[in-house]
């Protein structure tokens, strides 16, 4: 096993999802005290787990067609595209 790729993908995604729409919809959900935090917690990891699952997927069949390094450019492009229209807004 590499740790050092598990690593860099855990903290990679646990930082995107952090104080993201979705962390927030959970938080929401587990604010009502008639919920059971056990289902919530087990729904949002479900739902991570399918979201994650679709992205492994998908990149594996981008990257069948698509050069790794002109996949890293785009994915370069693109986050600096959304962060200065970010900034913009």
């Amino acid at each position: 096993m590499d740790w050092k790729v598990l690593g860099l993908v855990f903290g990679t995604v646990f930082l995107a999802e952090l104080g993201d729409k979705t962390q927030l919809a959970t938080l929401l959900f587990a604010a009502d005290k008639d919920v059971s935090k056990w289902l919530v917690f087990l729904g949002a990891s479900a739902a991570l787990i399918a979201t994650s699952a679709l992205g492994v997927l998908g990149g594996t069949l981008v990257s069948q067609y698509v050069s790794e390094r002109a996949l890293h450019t785009i994915a370069g492009v693109g986050f600096i595209v959304i962060g200065a229209w970010t900034l913009w807004r």
